[in-house]
Formats: C-alpha cells, structure tokens, sequence
C-alpha cells in the first residue's frame, strides 16, 4: 500500500469475440458526484470480495455484468498496480488482474448488474484494434491494444 491507501484488488476481463474484438463498457459519472462527469471506456471486471482468489473473481465479475458461465479463466496474463479514484471518491491502489475469455458469441445480460452498476454503466460495445488505435475516447487499462496482442494464441 501507498501512502496509507488502501488497497483494491480487482479481476479485469479481456473477453475478445470470434471476430477478435474486445467488450468494453461505458462508464458515465453524474456531474455532481466525486468524479464530476468522467466517462470512458473500460473492461468488465472488479474488486476481489474476500477470501476470494483473482480466478474465482474473475469467473463471479464476468457471470455478472456479462452473463457468461465459465468455471476456468486461465492464467493470470498481466497485474498492474496504479492510484485509483473510486466512484465515491475513495482514492485507492489498484491491484489488478487480467484475464483473457474468448467467446463465440457476442450476446451480454445486464440481468445480473449491481445498482451502482446501473447507474454508471451506461452501453457496451465490441471494439476492434482498428478502432481503439483510432478513438479520441478515453480507454482503460492503458494500452490495452498492446495487451490484447500479448494474448493473443
């Protein structure tokens, strides 16, 4: 931990369809909360509960804002650790995760969404490396192009 930040550890899906594009969500924050009208793009995901291993959250994160089963997320394929602002203005260190899912289909539930989730997430979209390379918008992780192609089988 750093500077008496608690620390956030987190899975983060790259589920990549059979075209070999990327799912992305669209995060969206109210103008008068503590992240005043941010919004990016980012991979599904999120914080570890505890006792819990980064596989086994990975596997709960992607059945629930994807609705996708699966009992095996694989190797563990990069961490990153970073300072991180949370929704309600909790500034963490990040501790994250990353998974690859390849999927034959592009269908994603919202069935099992959060509240929270409801709220900030606003749309989802497949991405090709063509368009990340060429988006103004704001993606995270940070140069996932080139963690995509690091991946790839």
């Amino acid at each position: 931990m750093s500077d008496g930040m608690r620390e956030r550890p987190a899975s983060r899906l790259l589920v990549v369809d059979a075209h070999g594009r990327i799912l992305l969500f669209r995060f969206a924050y109210p103008d008068d909360g503590p992240l005043k009208g941010w919004a990016f793009w980012a991979t599904p995901g999120g914080e570890r509960e505890a006792g819990e291993t980064f596989e086994a959250c990975a596997i709960r994160e992607l059945r629930e804002e994807t609705g996708l089963i699966r009992t095996d997320v694989g190797p563990q394929l990069e961490r990153r650790q970073f300072p991180l602002k949370l929704h309600d203005g909790e500034e963490v260190m990040a501790d994250e995760r990353y998974f690859r899912i390849d999927v034959t289909d592009a269908v994603v539930s919202h069935d099992s969404w959060t509240d929270l989730e409801r709220e900030v997430m606003h749309e989802h979209r497949w991405w090709t490396r063509d368009e990340l390379l060429a988006t103004t918008e704001r993606v995270f992780p940070e140069g996932l192009v080139e963690l995509l192609a690091r991946t790839e089988t």
